[in-house]
């Protein structure tokens, strides 16, 4: 199994953009074994310390894939690598 970890906050807009892509993505690729995770950082002063200035934050497999501006086909790419075995980077 994939895990996609989406870090970010509450009424961040670029987190909501973040969320309907990951949405879509995910939809995309219905035989993929993907669960989909997300952090606050409101809620964990360790993820707070380390992202607050780059949320939204994703991570494929706790390994980051972007941060602040989130590609469609990129993401894309890097979870069909990974629900495939292959490195997602």
């Amino acid at each position: 199994m994939t895990t996609l970890t989406i870090i970010s906050k509450p009424d961040c807009h670029l987190c909501d953009v973040a969320r309907e892509i990951v949405d879509v993505v995910v939809a995309d690729l219905p035989d993929a074994d993907i669960e989909i995770a997300e952090l606050s950082i409101l809620d964990d002063p360790a993820l707070h310390a380390q992202w607050w200035e780059k949320i939204p934050v994703v991570l494929i497999d706790d390994r980051l894939h972007a941060h602040w501006r989130l590609s469609a086909d990129r993401l894309r790419d890097a979870l069909t690598a990974a629900t495939a075995g292959k490195d997602p980077s």
